[in-house]
């Protein structure tokens, strides 16, 4: 579970804060996914106003502070990734490079260089609705860090979690692409799970019932909400019932710990 909250999109607060060079706000976003149950944290403080690369490298040092929890550097522009990557004192996953050629040969060799893993996204200068095509962009990715001695281990494949509401093949769509990733490539696999019920009611049961499914079909991991409690729950549980957590041990011990939080 990779909390997805550090991040402006949709924020009007957050992105204020961010072009006047304040980052206080990360403290509440932390400390509210660590409870939650987040694995990973993302960081995104992509403003077009702010000083990104600036604000990469202090916000990176500032959750470090806070948490153990390792990092998601997140970046469509290199210089904040490099900046990003700079600043972690540990192995850092990269979101995100696509297919197109200068992307890779501008984004790869950066992580080599600071012995990260990678996230690559199933699309080029196109987003592919076949499965069959987002398999072809994500084997050239994977062959393209391999060629920057990045091993297929640290590429991380997003199959594109797209609005069911825009595309109501949206999710067969993906698990499609799930398995052919699964069986093909045999990479790990990830998504922006809360893309899936953008625009609609109800979100936070559609992201769970969404990433039950998506496990079941072979996703390793997903940037979602790590302060919603269903959704969490929900990761929680396909992983017992797909036997994930033999016997039950993580479901049980957040059991008891939501229990101990309730009686103090």
């Amino acid at each position: 579970m990779i909390g997805e909250r550090i991040n402006p999109t949709g924020r009007k607060a957050f992105q204020a804060q961010l072009q006047a060079g304040d980052l206080a706000q990360l403290d509440d976003d932390v400390a509210e996914q660590v409870a939650g149950g987040a694995d990973m944290l993302d960081v995104n403080v992509g403003d077009p106003l702010a000083d990104e690369i600036a604000l990469m490298r202090a916000a990176v040092t500032r959750v470090q502070e806070l948490t153990d929890l390792p990092l998601v550097i997140d970046s469509s522009v290199i210089e904040a990734l490099e900046a990003g990557l700079a600043a972690y004192e540990g192995k850092a996953l990269v979101n995100s490079v696509t297919g197109e050629d200068e992307r890779l040969e501008a984004i790869l060799p950066i992580v080599a260089r600071h012995g990260a893993a990678v996230i690559g996204l199933a699309n080029d200068d196109e987003i592919p609705m076949e499965p069959k095509r987002r398999l072809e962009v994500a084997r050239k990715i994977v062959s393209a860090a391999g060629d920057h001695g990045i091993p297929p281990e640290d590429v991380v494949i997003d199959p594109l979690a797209m609005p069911v509401g825009a595309e109501p093949r949206a999710v067969t769509l993906f698990v499609e692409t799930l398995e052919l990733l699964r069986d093909e490539l045999g990479v790990n696999t990830t998504c922006g799970a809360s893309n899936t019920s953008f625009g609609l009611p109800g979100r936070h049961v559609l992201g769970a019932g969404f990433l039950a499914i998506a496990a079941s079909h072979g996703l390793t991991s997903a940037i979602m909400d790590a302060r919603s409690e269903v959704c969490v729950e929900g990761v929680r549980a396909a992983d017992f019932l797909l036997g994930h957590d033999e016997w039950g041990a993580r479901w049980i011990a957040a059991h008891r710990a939501k229990q101990a939080a309730a009686q103090a």
